[in-house]
């Protein structure tokens, strides 16, 4: 079944429950989607995007994907032409959001009186716009390798991603030289397996901490070493420690 085409009718504020799934469509407009409670993933065939309250994700026009919530979730989306692309994406991205930016996407999906007023919207969508032109993108996309070898890699640490063994040890596992499996993560992902292995735990993390799991816990959920390794990467890939984080997550 192909994946189905859905269409925007302005700002949209949708609550999701814990574990509930939007599956893969796509948008003749661009979309901005800032959960303001919950963790959003966004998935598409290049890769997956974990976005929290304090992130935002913007999706191209056309791209097909799909969203899975952990924890109860409230996404919050606004709708763009085409031709307004000010950070010119062609793929999924998550982006930093500043304090009005954030004010301007709550105040178009909870006003319904002033959502109805079609020249008060543009101009919210247009401070809209011009906030995202000063938006930092960040590299937090956990992407999709392609090689046989490598998505049995993926598989087998995102059912386990405290799975310690090293690339010699998961080369054995799956068929394959450490040095070709290397140079095949840089070629197809960008990253160094180091750098993938990281990103999937952190994307696994903020999952977890949204589905109540403590920090104690998370950490070695993940495969940290411990509590203070965690926060450091942690703090490291989203400006706050996974304490704070979890502490402004509403109970489920």
């Amino acid at each position: 079944m192909s994946p189905s085409r859905r269409t925007l009718h302005g700002p949209a504020r949708v609550p999701l429950a814990h574990q509930e799934r939007i599956e893969s469509h796509h948008h003749l407009e661009h979309q901005l989607v800032c959960p303001s409670r919950g963790v959003l993933e966004v998935a598409t065939p290049l890769g997956v995007w974990a976005v929290p309250p304090h992130r935002a994700v913007w999706i191209p026009a056309g791209v097909v994907h799909a969203h899975l919530a952990y924890g109860p979730t409230e996404l919050r989306a606004l709708s763009f032409a085409p031709a307004d692309n000010p950070l010119r994406l062609d793929r999924p991205t998550v982006l930093a959001v500043t304090p009005l930016l954030r004010e301007v996407v709550a105040c178009l999906t909870e006003d319904t009186e002033l959502t109805g007023d079609a020249r008060q919207r543009r101009n919210l969508e247009r401070v809209a716009l011009d906030q995202l032109r000063r938006v930092e993108p960040l590299g937090v996309c956990l992407p999709s390798p392609a090689d046989a070898r490598l998505r049995d890699i993926a598989r087998i640490l995102q059912d386990d991603p405290a799975d310690g063994r090293t690339l010699t040890e998961l080369g054995a596992a799956v068929g394959a030289a450490p040095r070709t499996l290397s140079r095949l993560f840089r070629a197809e992902t960008g990253m160094s397996f180091p750098q993938w292995r990281t990103q999937l735990r952190l994307h696994h993390a903020l999952t977890l901490l949204a589905s109540g799991g403590s920090v104690t816990s998370v950490a070695v959920a993940c495969g940290y070493s411990g509590p203070s390794a965690f926060i450091q990467s942690f703090r490291q890939a989203f400006g706050t420690t996974p304490g704070s984080y979890a502490g402004a997550i509403p109970p489920r």
